[in-house]
């Protein structure tokens, strides 16, 4: 019988359904962390991005200057010094950095939201109601964070961590578990 692509890995799954289960329960534990103490999680996050910003860009600048006689030179260059420049004022001031991105995040969540509205009622098919039920849902997110901002900007992206980690924690116990109860016999 040939295996379902839902059934594929499962085995593995089930081999290792402990290691799935303590990843999972580590991943819940670091996601109420991250929600705890939601502003150290934006502010990490951020002074992360900005220092793969800065090597990012650095090695951009090494890899034209090497590769100088190459016709796509001075775009490299470019973009090494964008980066780099990128990083450096995000390293330098992260809660504005941090605010930024939530403001961007906010019109992005709301302007999904108003594609999926406009999908869901401009296409005919089954089950829609989902569909417009996360535009609103996408809207309502964006709204919420763009009418607290810029205060929310130093503690959404820690909570979306949080809430993310908490998540991907869950589904990794409930592979675990599940795993257990349909070990063959």
């Amino acid at each position: 019988m040939a295996a379902s692509p839902l059934t594929i890995g499962i085995d593995e799954v089930r081999e290792h359904r402990g290691w799935f289960f303590a990843w999972g329960i580590v991943l819940i534990v670091l996601g109420a962390i991250a929600l705890g103490s939601s502003f150290i999680t934006t502010m990490l996050s951020v002074l992360f991005l900005g220092w793969i910003l800065i090597f990012g860009g650095l090695f951009a600048i090494i890899h034209a200057v090497v590769r100088r006689r190459w016709h796509g030179f001075f775009l490299n260059l470019l973009a090494g010094v964008l980066y780099a420049v990128a990083g450096f004022l995000i390293i330098t001031n992260p809660a504005m950095a941090a605010v930024t991105l939530t403001l961007l995040i906010a019109m992005l969540l709301v302007a999904i939201g108003i594609f999926r509205l406009v999908v869901a009622f401009s296409l005919p098919f089954h089950h829609r109601g989902w569909l417009i039920l996360s535009g609103i849902v996408s809207i309502v997110l964006g709204a919420m964070i763009w009418d607290s901002w810029p205060v929310s900007g130093l503690w959404v992206i820690g909570m979306f961590i949080g809430i993310d980690l908490i998540f991907d924690g869950w589904t990794e116990l409930m592979l675990a578990l599940i795993a257990g109860r349909s070990a063959p016999a």
